[in-house]
């Protein structure tokens, strides 16, 4: 079967879940027993955005081959089966250095480089690149970033329009919009989705299906206007209002419209009856919780919760792993100072979680709650910094090395407990530097760590430049420390956790990355049902 592409863009205003939505699409595809490959396009001037403020971008998501990428790709992996890589996400960036680059070796032949056709055809390229990602891809799912009528957007939407007219019957574009209500004339206006589709016509697209995000189910008598207005079919107008408990919800409320036999319909594709019940059975224990916990999150990132949305996820799914409801508090690790007594200001959690993050700020708030949670026996979940975080207090606590630190935030300190790996040393580039992708890793037998994965080699992601210094190695696992993770081939720690405590536990990798609402990560699972324990003990 030829491979077919499908096109996802957004109007009217961005945030409208544009990546949520691309990956509800997949998952329907795939349930249908197609192969789906996943691309996002983006189109800031940034490489990648390894370098970018989590507070203007949110969460960078790392894949098995060390690329940084949106976040979005958290969601098409959460959602769905497709492989993703450095393939799968393509920047106006990327695109642009590799056109000046060729430019500069002369493959150009002396011709004047332009936005047509030299970064157009960069840009299809990538498209291709994506169908070709693993063998007997059947669709493309390609997602737009940005709003329609952006500037930064349009060698997107040209490459996109030239592509269709290369392979017209192997494409299909979906226009996601939004439809408003206005509380105080108790209507809904479909006035910005027609501005948005004829924007997207006067570029040289038209969308094939128009599907409008709101607040609430549309009206026959609206879908009718929007159809008209809009030049699409009534039966490709489709409405995608917010779902009432968990995203989750979305791909069943889209298959219930019939999106995905339109698609099907449109592409000419050739699929099996649709097959949701792994789904469904997942969303039945997400609807009938028989308890619940209260994770607290101690970070500096939280006013965005999009900073830390793998890790958010991760957590929901491991509530439904358990069969109970979560809920998570919030816990400014900035505001360490504020707290009289840290006990007083971090109880009536069943657990706390220090996730990943950089630089200094906050370090002090993270400290304390790692402290408090090793005296009181409270389940600690650490990812990254945070496995760096319960080695310091460790040092400093119970080793007696006051002014134990990471060389990250104190480059001073007497006792670099955390410490910069010697090929770090020197490096002053910030973006693609790190230690990033997938690695091996080899479990204590008998260890937390052992149990919860029930295996002994396992592979992670990574994100991060400093590492546990081995040089505390032996007196710390004098004092009660168990290094159970190491690096395959290596001898870096990749897991630590305390020995005479439930559940403390340390991993400088990142799990949430590789979690799933269907399958959630061995350790997230692990952390949730301590935490329940915990509960129930008091």
């Amino acid at each position: 079967m030829q491979t077919k592409f499908i096109f996802m863009s957004g109007g009217v205003v961005s945030s409208l879940g544009k990546g949520l939505t691309s990956a509800s699409v997949a998952t329907l595809l795939e349930a249908r027993g197609l192969k789906v490959s996943m691309l996002k396009l983006d189109p800031y001037l940034n490489v990648d955005p390894g370098t970018m403020n989590p507070f203007q971008h949110g969460e960078v998501y790392v894949t098995d081959d060390g690329a940084e990428t949106d976040l979005d790709l958290g969601h098409y992996f959460r959602f769905t089966n497709a492989h993703l890589s450095k393939a799968s996400n393509a920047t106006s960036g990327q695109i642009y250095d590799t056109v000046i680059k060729k430019e500069r070796r002369g493959d150009y032949l002396g011709k004047t480089v332009q936005v047509i056709p030299h970064v157009t055809d960069e840009i299809k390229q990538r498209i291709i690149q994506a169908s070709l990602i693993e063998p007997n891809i059947d669709v493309v799912m390609v997602e737009i970033g940005g709003t329609v009528g952006d500037i930064e957007s349009l060698p997107f939407f040209e490459a996109i329009r030239q592509f269709r007219y290369e392979r017209a019957k192997d494409c299909l574009n979906i226009h996601l919009t939004y439809v408003p209500y206005l509380k105080a004339a108790g209507e809904v206006k479909t006035k910005p989705t027609q501005h948005s589709v004829q924007l997207l016509r006067s570029i040289g697209i038209i969308p094939d299906i128009v599907l409008c995000r709101c607040e609430e189910s549309l009206s026959e008598e609206i879908k009718d206007k929007i159809s008209l207005f809009c030049n699409v079919p009534k039966e490709a107008v489709f409405d995608e209002p917010d779902v009432p408990r968990s995203i989750y919800e979305v791909p069943i409320f889209l298959h219930k419209q019939g999106l995905d036999q339109k698609i099907c319909t449109l592409l000419s594709l050739e699929s099996p009856k649709i097959d949701l019940s792994k789904w469904e059975a997942m969303l039945n224990q997400l609807y009938h919780p028989k308890g619940k916990v209260t994770i607290g999150i101690v970070g500096k990132y939280l006013q965005h919760k999009d900073a830390y949305k793998c890790v958010f996820e991760a957590l929901d799914h491991a509530a439904i792993a358990n069969n109970i409801d979560i809920e998570i508090r919030p816990l400014d690790a900035e505001k360490f100072a504020e707290w009289e007594n840290v006990e007083e200001a971090l109880q009536g959690c069943d657990g706390y979680l220090v996730p990943g993050g950089f630089g200094e700020r906050g370090w002090m708030g993270k400290i304390l709650t790692a402290k408090l949670c090793r005296e009181k026996k409270i389940p600690y979940f650490g990812l990254c910094l945070g496995m760096q975080v319960l080695c310091v207090e460790f040092a400093r606590h119970v080793l007696g090395l006051k002014e134990a630190h990471s060389t990250e935030a104190n480059p001073s300190t007497p006792h670099p407990i955390i410490s910069l790996l010697s090929e770090q040393q020197g490096v002053t580039d910030i973006g693609g530097t790190m230690r990033l992708g997938a690695y091996n890793c080899i479990l204590k037998p008998g260890s937390k760590a052992e149990k919860a994965y029930q295996k002994t080699l396992i592979s992670e992601r990574h994100r991060h430049r400093w590492e546990f210094n081995n040089v505390y190695k032996e007196r710390m696992e004098e004092k009660g420390i168990v290094f159970s993770g190491y690096l395959e081939k290596g001898h870096l720690c990749e897991i630590t956790e305390i020995k005479d405590h439930p559940w403390m536990v340390g991993v400088q990798f990142h799990p949430e990355f590789k979690s799933k609402p269907t399958d959630a990560h061995p350790l997230f699972k692990d952390f949730i049902a301590a935490a329940l324990a915990y509960q129930k003990s008091k």
